[in-house]
């Protein structure tokens, strides 16, 4: 199952509290206080692994909560701090507060980790209150609370080219033909209803980009129709972005490209500033090669680069493969 986004409540461990002891032992009068510290309340850490690739291992678990700190004993003796949780997730998972919106991280490095909820502080025993006109404190402090809040965990893959264009057509066959992955193919819309992600190799493994096949997005996806708009947080990490346009398709170039653009727009506009090839599908099932023209002239309005492809015959994709590294080179 991929699953991209969860809620979950964390609560850190709450600090133990300080002793209250004095000393007694033979032949030691007047021994004087001896309590000892609370321990530290455990924290609850989001940490980044490459061991997951989604959430879903984190679907049933609603609660997290770290161990609370002992509370502290006589003759000095400080309580144990209670254990860390920790909790795993996937590289490129962003840490939000659910009730004020703040992003506390964006873990996209293996290791790279956050302090979600941070563990009380000891209470302090009664041997830290000893003063020259008391010598004999009764006072100790309670263990500060754990924090706790709500946090949401977001996965946006980590993809260096993102295909995405309307239902049907073609990313899943495309990225089937250009790497070992295996998504669900059909001759319906719709096909794809999570994200697939797909390693190419060129120049015999020297460079290899990763590739996301995203679900298909259709007019008024940026306010939840049709399934796509659940996944435009993946497009935000892709260096570069293939529009795939159907050449043998119902609607027309222009217009599948418009949907694409304004989509990606509206939800983000600086989407529309990633580096851009227009690839046209298809081509084995083409019947006006006009479609190719138009596509043609809509990239040299737009000032990108323009392949034509068959993904079933392998027609061009040599050719694509080609211009997508090279737009995916550093400048």
């Amino acid at each position: 199952m991929f699953l991209d986004e969860v809620h979950l409540f964390v609560k850190a461990g709450d600090g133990g509290r300080g002793c209250v002891s004095f000393r007694r032992e033979k032949f030691v009068p007047r021994g004087g206080p001896d309590g000892g510290d609370g321990g530290h309340g455990g924290s609850v850490v989001v940490r980044a692994s490459r061991h997951w690739n989604t959430l879903a291992h984190l679907y049933d678990r609603h609660h997290v909560k770290a161990g609370r700190g002992e509370h502290g004993r006589g003759s000095n003796q400080t309580g144990a701090s209670g254990e860390d949780a920790f909790l795993e997730v996937p590289c490129g998972t962003v840490v939000r507060d659910l009730d004020s919106g703040e992003i506390l991280a964006d873990l996209v490095e293996e290791t790279a980790q956050v302090v979600a909820a941070r563990g009380g502080r000891g209470g302090r025993g009664n041997q830290h209150f000893a003063t020259p006109t008391n010598q004999a404190p009764r006072r100790a402090e309670p263990g500060a609370p754990g924090e706790e809040r709500h946090i949401q965990l977001e996965l946006r893959l980590l993809a260096d080219i993102g295909l995405v264009g309307l239902p049907n057509a073609g990313k899943s066959t495309l990225l089937s033909r250009i790497s070992a992955a295996r998504p669900k193919i059909a001759d319906y819309p719709f096909t794809t209803l999570t994200p697939h992600l797909g390693v190419v190799s060129r120049h015999h493994g020297e460079r290899s980009l990763v590739f996301a096949d995203l679900p298909g997005l259709i007019a008024g996806a940026h306010q939840g129709a049709g399934i796509g708009h659940r996944f435009l947080r993946h497009v935000e990490r892709c260096r570069v972005l293939l529009h795939l346009v159907d050449l043998a398709g119902e609607q027309g170039v222009r217009e599948q490209v418009q949907v694409l653009r304004t989509e990606l727009e509206l939800y983000d506009p600086g989407l529309l500033d990633r580096r851009l090839l227009l690839v046209g599908t298809k081509t084995d099932a083409l019947s006006d090669p006009a479609r190719v023209t138009a596509l043609e002239a809509l990239a040299a309005e737009l000032g990108v680069g323009c392949i034509v492809i068959s993904a079933v015959t392998g027609e061009g994709l040599d050719s694509m493969l080609e211009a997508t590294f090279a737009l995916a080179s550093p400048s």
